[in-house]
């Protein structure tokens, strides 16, 4: 098929390809702990009816976690085989008052489509239905349609439905859909991403609560020592202060001040941290947040000194960085600037290695190709993520000849894993072109789209 034979093919099939993507939309299928794990089911049931729809042949599959769709269709003599992944289950909606609509009940507002899992990442599943559809019977690679049922919460099966599945999953080039482009109009390719280390501290200084005025000025209170004890992860200008994480190379890519603020939705007057570059602070440097805490409510705080307090501290790190090594290099921080004594505890949650990405060699060339057509001619971007997607790692392990691609339907204002989730309509109709045409293109370089 010629480009302009793909763009219509495409085009004739969106309006069937956005109808299922709101039909996605609409199974909650959260894989955390405390949901109704059923409509995750549900949810791989449609995805996986869906690739029966394209001629695959389809399998739900899992290995102790929940389920994941894989559907294959064999490649054309002498044609290379491409892994196309996403994920089917979604990010909790958090507090439902700040959703502007109800968050699994798709609506379309100023061109962009709102919903749990509208950009993240039911539509890379619908991007890569949509190039198959694009090309029916005439499909010029092999294709295996891998699509994760627990990605939100960290994987934990994926290393093993790799290894139990090895042999079905071989390609020679993988797309994973599930990161972002540089702005509305502008493609990119992921070719870095952090990696992730959570822990838990909890902070204890008294047997029992004892009352504040009786023994306050005298007895340090947990909640007050666990806030000194976070202040100490960065210095007075914001950047990290914890020695021994690694900082990478810097980014080529600049970002605007005033259009980062716009997108991070910082309020007026609220000052940036850290020193440096923003594409720096935000994709090659380690990033430090509190992002939880354990403590008594406001509304229901007594007059009472804390006896303990717990937080939960977030660490991106680096390309090039190890977590086991980060991790220790957090707990040795935390044990030396310990205030007062008091009892501390470190508890580790999840870890995920970084990565950094050669995106050189004749697949890439094809993807930049093929994102340039559908964007009428705009170059894509070579981007960093301050985000992690650990398990790029394993692909590569599991995978090592294969070129990995990491492409998005997401663009700055998509809020993934926020309220008001949203995937902009036009932009995900380059995505959709960009998939199929990359697909023809990969085509057309038999035999040598594999890295060396």
């Amino acid at each position: 098929m010629s480009d302009a034979e793909v763009r219509a093919a495409v085009e004739r099939e969106l309006p069937g390809v956005r109808a299922d993507l709101e039909r996605l939309v609409r199974i909650p299928g959260v894989a955390f702990d405390g949901f109704d794990h059923s409509h995750v089911e549900r949810s791989a049931d449609a995805v996986a009816e869906l690739l029966r729809g394209c001629d695959l042949r389809v399998r739900i599959v899992r290995s102790g976690g929940q389920p994941a769709v894989i559907g294959t269709r064999p490649a054309p003599p002498g044609a290379p085989t491409v892994m196309l992944y996403a994920h089917h289950d979604v990010q909790p909606v958090g507090d439902r008052a700040r959703w502007e609509s109800d968050p699994f009940e798709p609506v379309e507002r100023d061109g962009r489509l709102y919903g749990r899992g509208a950009a993240d990442d039911k539509a890379g599943i619908m991007a890569h239905v949509a190039a198959l559809r694009a090309f029916g019977e005439a499909l010029p690679v092999g294709v295996v349609l891998f699509v994760e049922g627990e990605e939100e919460y960290g994987s934990e099966s994926l290393e093993r439905l790799l290894a139990e599945h090895r042999d079905l999953l071989a390609a020679d080039v993988i797309v994973i859909a599930d990161s972002v482009n540089w702005d509305v109009g502008v493609p990119a390719l992921t070719t870095s991403l952090r990696g992730i280390v959570n822990c838990f501290v909890e902070i204890r200084t008294l047997d029992q609560a004892v009352h504040s005025g009786m023994f306050g000025g005298a007895v340090p209170d947990a909640l007050t020592t666990l806030v000194r004890l976070l202040a100490t992860l960065h210095d007075d200008a914001g950047d990290v202060a914890v020695e021994g994480l690694s900082v990478g190379v810097g980014a080529a890519v600049d970002y605007p001040q005033e259009r980062f603020r716009a997108e991070a939705g910082l309020v007026d007057g609220v000052q940036l941290i850290g020193t440096g570059r923003i594409t720096d602070r935000i994709w090659t440097r380690p990033a430090v947040s509190v992002i939880g805490i354990d403590a008594p409510p406001t509304a229901e705080a007594p007059n009472a000194l804390v006896p303990a307090a717990r937080a939960k501290i977030s660490v991106r790190l680096a390309p090039g960085d190890d977590p086991k090594r980060a991790y220790r290099a957090l707990r040795e921080h935390l044990e030396r600037h310990l205030p007062w004594g008091a009892r501390l505890d470190v508890v580790a949650e999840q870890a995920g290695d970084p990565c950094a990405i050669d995106a050189s060699g004749p697949a890439f060339d094809a993807a930049r190709s093929a994102f340039r057509t559908a964007w009428d001619g705009t170059d894509a971007v070579d981007i960093g993520i301050g985000g992690s997607i650990p398990f790029i790692a394993t692909f590569r392990e599991m995978f090592p000849q294969a070129a990995i691609l990491v492409t998005g339907v997401e663009d700055p204002h998509s809020r993934a894993h926020g309220p008001n989730e949203s995937l902009h309509l036009g932009e995900f109709a380059r995505v959709c072109l960009a998939e199929a045409l990359l697909l023809s293109r990969l085509a057309a370089g038999t035999g040598s789209v594999s890295e060396s």
